[in-house]
């Protein structure tokens, strides 16, 4: 796909956001398209995982605006907005957020069933999901039994199994050692580009940054 003639997906204009005295946003514009990968860098404290979740729709600007495929997220309840990152968003944190007590094929599979997909579908398309980003182990091995590199691939899986629309990845690498960094951000730029789905990685890292096909700098809210 030529990223540069696509169409914005995501597009924020002249966002800002305070946290009590703390101002994490200052009229922040942004342009996601689609098939595109972006990586968001900046110290810690300079405002990118606000900017990321704003941009999801989990956090409300205090001004300005953020749109979704022409929809204001701002115009959208809740509600509203938690049904479009369930049905067009996929997520990647430092922390996998994988619930441990279940199993991975089953993690992967819950963006799946939380749509209402039968249960034998969603396995099936887990367990194909678990193919492609090169999962070894066992998919029916607990989750708290994994080890980071292999937390981490089943969470880029769950993050692409219900065909997203656009991933966010807030430091997606940052507990990882540095071979095994390069490896899951390789696979989640890859595979973002394959299904179309355009990709925000925030980070400190210029290694990991280095994989997407743009970079952006953000310093006490501005956006460089």
């Amino acid at each position: 796909m030529d990223t540069l003639s696509a169409p914005a997906l995501i597009t924020a204009r002249r966002v800002s956001k305070t946290f009590r005295a703390v101002t994490a946003l200052k009229g922040v514009d942004f342009h996601l398209r689609a098939g595109e990968s972006v990586a968001v860098m900046g110290p810690s404290g300079a405002g990118k995982t606000t900017l990321l979740l704003t941009l999801a729709g989990i956090v409300r600007p205090d001004q300005g605006s953020v749109s979704f495929n022409g929809v204001d997220l701002t115009s959208l309840s809740d509600a509203g907005r938690a049904e479009l990152r369930r049905d067009h968003c996929g997520f990647v944190f430092q922390d996998s957020q994988l619930v441990s007590e279940l199993s991975v094929l089953d993690n992967v599979a819950l963006p799946l069933l939380v749509r209402g997909v039968r249960r034998a579908e969603a396995h099936s398309r887990a367990g194909e999901m678990l193919d492609l980003v090169g999962f070894k182990s066992d998919p029916t091995t607990r989750c708290y039994q994994l080890s980071g590199g292999e937390s981490q691939l089943a969470t880029v899986a769950r993050a692409l199994v219900g065909s997203p629309k656009v991933v966010f990845a807030d430091e997606p690498t940052g507990a990882l050692d540095q071979a095994t960094s390069e490896s899951v951000i390789r696979l989640l730029v890859e595979r973002c580009a394959q299904l179309g789905a355009a990709l925000m990685v925030v980070t400190h890292d210029p290694n990991v940054a280095q994989w997407c096909s743009k970079q952006v700098l953000l310093e006490d809210g501005v956006l460089r």
